[in-house]
């Protein structure tokens, strides 16, 4: 069974809108394409997955963008490439090497856990509380930025139930940022 692995950026508020935290910097670029790279697809809601989209899409000349950074490319080529799954009731259809999961959410992402392979991603907020929930995370990643950002959408809020973490990695930036890794507690 492949893990279900959910990484997002949050401040030290709770805050995890993409825009709250500290810029991109060359080691944090480097900690996400890692990420991405140890999945082999990932998992958004219609509203990462348009986010995302917008701003990771190769364009149809086959060049990246001039205001990418070198730095930035390992990353966007690999979540260009990446297999994507998107949940959403609301798209008729995706591409972008995408396809849309249909049926009740707990069985669809049971069976992509259950397919062989080293792992799935799921970033955003809505979906993996919902995911959480359902009690189908198997590793939560946070890249805590050392940022109070005062308002926004929280981590996780509004969960059912408590989860009990624990601490399996940490790992300290020179920005500041720090990312925690935990599992479930059994």
């Amino acid at each position: 069974m492949r893990p279900l692995r959910y990484s997002i950026n949050v401040t030290l508020d709770g805050c995890c809108h993409h825009e709250a935290g500290l810029p991109p910097d060359e080691e944090s670029m480097r900690y996400w394409t890692e990420e991405i790279r140890r999945a082999d697809a990932l998992l958004f809601g219609r509203t990462t997955y348009e986010m995302m989209e917008s701003a990771w899409r190769k364009p149809v000349t086959g060049q990246w963008p001039n205001h990418l950074h070198e730095w930035e490319v390992p990353f966007a080529e690999a979540i260009d490439g990446a297999k994507k799954y998107v949940v959403s009731s609301t798209l008729p259809e995706v591409d972008w090497n995408a396809e849309i999961l249909s049926g009740a959410l707990g069985p669809s992402i049971e069976e992509l856990k259950d397919s062989a392979g080293e792992g799935l991603f799921v970033g955003g907020v809505t979906l993996p509380r919902a995911l959480a929930d359902l009690g189908l995370i198997d590793e939560y990643v946070f890249l805590v930025q050392p940022v109070l950002a005062g308002h926004g959408p929280s981590l996780l809020a509004g969960l059912r139930e408590r989860i009990q973490l624990e601490l399996v990695d940490r790992r300290d930036f020179r920005s500041g940022v720090t990312a925690l890794r935990f599992r479930p507690a059994n």
